[in-house]
């Protein structure tokens, strides 16, 4: 794993349903995921029934166990809504500052940090658990408005069974994809709604500088699909996917692998991405919500992590599933852009890069 400085510099989406790997699916729908409607107890005088709102990701799972070992610790239920993808997310809580959806937000991650703080949409909190290991991960100058819970790396994935069916050799960068040969048969995601689409969007800047441009016009021009989202991506288009498509290179993360067979991933194409939990300013149950970010920081939750939504724990000491690091491989080198950079150039680089593949 790479060190905590190199991360901090680097950083400024997988995985649901485990029959397959979580979506990251764009379309804003919102859904009431799991209800836990046992066992009542008052948080503060504001309330609202002892219950805890938390707006999510459409990737987010974790065991029922899990979930309800909130319940069992703190005498509160827990509501999830799940609200499209990381950026999606960010979007939907920056746009109701004051007047939240929820309680709590779990999802948003390093690429789209930005928004929600800059909004005025978080409420302070540093968890007293932090320092076992999150802390190394928090938004720098705005550590009380976020807290790292897990971390993943967006790479290229590419099905190896496909190519060895076929008798031909796969890309061995991420630079290969300029050959019209691999463009054809790779799929990607959009940078202004997917997470995952950010962050290769980033480790293209980061790694070719002024070249970036010229990269994404030669492979949408060499015939590479680009989808709204994850969920698209890798369930319905990639070849070794649920969907079984006919694309065998997609963006997805270095850890998928370990939940797909013959499939590895590309580990110099990789974005580090760190997903935070944040209290939404205006909440009705701050000290619930509290209450459900050190949760998210307990040994319960973190070693569930691997398995449930197939990242890295932040916090220390945590065991991983046998094999599992073996399995989702954390890359030695990563695209490198200090957040304030991420957050001063994204709507330009956005711009650019839609010149650049004529959307």
């Amino acid at each position: 794993m790479p060190g905590v400085n190199e991360l901090q510099a680097e950083s400024g989406g997988r995985r649901r349903g485990w029959s397959g790997i979580a979506s990251r699916a764009v379309a804003l729908t919102v859904g009431v995921g799991l209800v836990f409607t046992t066992a009542v107890a008052c948080a503060d005088e504001s309330t609202t029934g002892g219950q805890v709102t938390l707006l999510t990701h459409e990737s987010f799972e974790l065991p029922e166990s899990v979930i309800d070992g909130f319940r069992r610790q703190t005498g509160l239920t827990l509501e999830i809504v799940r609200s499209g993808d990381a950026g999606q997310l960010a979007s939907t809580v920056s746009l109701t500052p004051g007047a939240p959806k929820g309680d709590a937000v779990y999802g948003i991650d390093n690429t789209f940090a930005s928004r929600p703080i800059e909004a005025g949409a978080l409420e302070s909190y540093e968890s007293p658990l932090a320092v076992d290991g999150a802390d190394e991960y928090a938004v720098p100058g705005a550590a009380d408005k976020l807290t790292a819970v897990d971390r993943g790396d967006v790479c290229l994935n590419i099905d190896d069974a496909w190519y060895e069916s076929r008798s031909l050799t796969p890309p061995a960068s991420f630079r290969d994809l300029v050959k019209p040969e691999y463009a054809s048969q790779t799929v990607l995601t959009d940078p202004a709604t997917s997470s995952p689409g950010t962050a290769f969007l980033l480790t293209t800047v980061g790694a070719l500088g002024d070249g970036w441009q010229d990269y994404w016009k030669r492979v949408v021009g060499g015939g590479a699909t680009i989808v709204s989202g994850w969920e698209v991506a890798y369930n319905q288009m990639f070849s070794a996917g649920e969907g079984k498509g006919d694309k065998p290179i997609v963006l997805s993360y270095a850890s998928s692998p370990a939940a797909t067979p013959d499939t590895s991933a590309l580990l110099d194409s990789c974005f580090p991405q760190v997903e935070y939990i944040g209290i939404l300013k205006g909440t009705r149950n701050s000290t619930g919500a509290r209450k459900l970010v050190d949760y998210m920081l307990s040994p319960e939750v973190q070693s569930a992590l691997p398995e449930s939504m197939y990242v890295y724990p932040v916090q220390r000491d945590v065991e991983l599933p046998e094999g599992w690091p073996a399995r989702a491989a954390v890359p030695e080198w990563m695209s490198s852009l200090p957040p304030a950079t991420i957050a001063e150039n994204r709507e330009s680089w956005l711009d650019q890069w839609r010149d650049a593949v004529g959307r």
